[in-house]
């Protein structure tokens, strides 16, 4: 590993302080994101985009329902269906896969975090296939987000599951998408044969603390692991979000959504 991946670049003095401000995007952050919209070149022109994008992100900002977005970001029912919208082309997916992929892949970090789902989210209609991704953990109804993020804290993949699945069960596919000879910081929940050997498999050495009960050692490094707490302060900086920090969505894809936007935006904010 290079000098480069053990500095994290300040990350350790500067992470804490970085943090999204205000509800709408700067110039700045709607010049990275405007050429990653989808092109209409043909037809009626779309309502502005950076307007209607502005109202989704108060809306997930504020936690509020989608018919009180105010009126300077035009009506609700275009913000909505816009996000919605995109969401079912993949818009948001490929804006996060597009910011995110320079990340600094010598070290990444992977872990997850339980997000209670209001009882608004709970309604399903009857007979609805699937778990939606709720589940019941100590928390009540929950789900959870499973997040792999670079040396910098930035997110770079993610995935949704109900609350009481286990963390080290999405490990297998978050090992997927590191880079060949990264250096993975995981907690003791992730110490487990397969997970060790799926990141063996891709050149990936797991620095991952022994459990008490283990009669196998690994090796382990103290100094590289304490870093490990950038994925907690990504967790942290997206719950700033009461969209994302309670879910109110019914369905997993928009609330995924949701999640993938506002990573989006901690990328062109970094």
């Amino acid at each position: 590993m290079t000098e480069r991946g053990y500095r994290f670049r300040s990350v350790w003095a500067s992470a804490s302080t970085r943090c999204i401000r205000g509800y709408e995007l700067t110039d700045g952050e709607w010049s990275i994101i405007e050429p990653l919209l989808p092109n209409k070149p043909h037809g009626v022109p779309r309502v502005d985009d950076r307007r209607v994008l502005n109202g989704i992100l108060w809306r997930f900002r504020t936690g509020s329902p989608w018919a009180e977005i105010p009126e300077r970001y035009g009506p609700s029912t275009t913000c909505y269906n816009r996000f919605v919208r995109w969401r079912k082309a993949g818009v948001w997916d490929r804006l996060l896969a597009a910011v995110s992929a320079a990340f600094e892949g010598e070290i990444v970090m992977i872990d997850a975090t339980c997000i209670r789902v209001h009882q608004h989210g709970a309604t399903g209609k009857k007979g609805e296939p699937g778990d939606r991704g709720m589940g019941r953990s100590r928390g009540g109804l929950t789900s959870k987000t499973h997040a792999l993020v670079d040396a910098d804290g930035r997110p770079v993949t993610l995935r949704l599951t109900g609350g009481q699945v286990h963390d080290s069960q999405e490990a297998e596919a978050l090992i997927a998408a590191m880079p060949e000879g990264a250096t993975l910081l995981a907690d003791k929940g992730y110490d487990s044969n397969a997970i060790r050997e799926a990141a063996a498999s891709r050149n990936v050495w797991a620095n991952i603390p022994s459990r008490s009960n283990r009669t196998q050692r690994f090796a382990f490094s103290d100094w590289l692991y304490r870093q490990r707490n950038l994925v907690e302060r990504f967790f942290n900086r997206i719950k700033h979000f009461r969209s994302i920090a309670t879910r109110y969505d019914k369905c997993p894809e928009n609330h995924l959504a949701a999640v993938k936007l506002i990573c989006a935006r901690i990328w062109c904010a970094a």
